[in-house]
């Protein structure tokens, strides 16, 4: 089989289902496992393919990428980014954490802060914060994203709009090089511009892979935030527009 052919059917199989894994791949093709490593290798360096453990995903589209399988992603990385985040998230405040893996994260990093008040529109957040007596949680309204556990739509943003926040965590599903996030939700858009019109502090958790990736929607431009946590420093031309901006970017290692 040509080298170009077997790319062309690997993309294909990512189209269709999402992601690729080396083991099925090189089953597939009848290949070593160290062929199918340096076309993926290929096929990331050239923009198709994000490679991850074990395999490659889609770096963009109009779709996301399923919820289970990004829970799975950059695991390690966000765990850093979350823990660096958490740092900054004093107690006695009020903190809001929207949808999203990596807020997740940061909701398991404030298992021992103090007297928090955190309000949410994560179904997956009140189940992991009910470890933290010393947290009250509040759970916005509105429409159950059975996909994720997110509530989204008008009475999710009216509820937000009942509160002035210390502090909101949010996250994106990209971010481009003119240094605006992008989310696949337009519905969930509208939650996270609510929440940078209700929140004193504004704090954006994203992995490196958001830099790599596209998302039809608009949210804002991160001059709007007050910090950036991420895991690998910025690209070149983005990292330039944070500069000018005076924005604080935390590369937690």
């Amino acid at each position: 089989m040509s080298l170009s052919f077997r790319h062309s059917e690997i993309l294909d199989i990512a189209r269709r289902e999402g992601k690729v894994t080396v083991e099925g791949l090189a089953e597939h093709f009848d290949v070593t496992l160290q062929t199918i490593r340096r076309d993926l290798t290929d096929l990331a360096e050239a923009g198709k393919l994000e490679r991850v453990h074990g395999g490659a995903v889609l770096p963009s589209g109009v779709t996301n990428i399923g919820y289970e399988e990004r829970r799975g992603l950059f695991k390690e990385a966000k765990q850093r980014i979350a823990k660096a985040c958490a740092l900054e998230v004093p107690e006695d405040s009020s903190v809001f954490l929207n949808i999203g893996t990596s807020t997740e994260a940061v909701a398991h990093e404030l298992l021992r802060h103090r007297n928090l008040l955190v309000v949410t529109n994560n179904m997956n957040v009140p189940g992991i914060l009910v470890g933290n007596p010393d947290c009250q949680i509040v759970v916005t309204g509105g429409q159950l994203r059975r996909a994720d556990g997110g509530l989204v739509g008008k009475l999710t943003t009216e509820a937000i709009s009942q509160f002035k926040f210390d502090l909101a965590v949010i996250g994106c599903s990209a971010l481009d090089e003119d240094g605006d996030m992008l989310d696949f939700d337009i519905q969930e858009v509208g939650v996270s511009q609510a929440l940078l019109r209700q929140s004193r502090k504004v704090f954006l958790v994203a992995d490196h892979s958001k830099f790599r990736r596209t998302a039809p929607a608009r949210i804002a431009s991160i001059s709007e935030v007050d910090a950036v946590f991420t895991d690998q420093p910025l690209p070149k031309t983005l990292e330039d527009r944070c500069r000018e901006w005076g924005l604080r970017v935390i590369v937690a290692r």
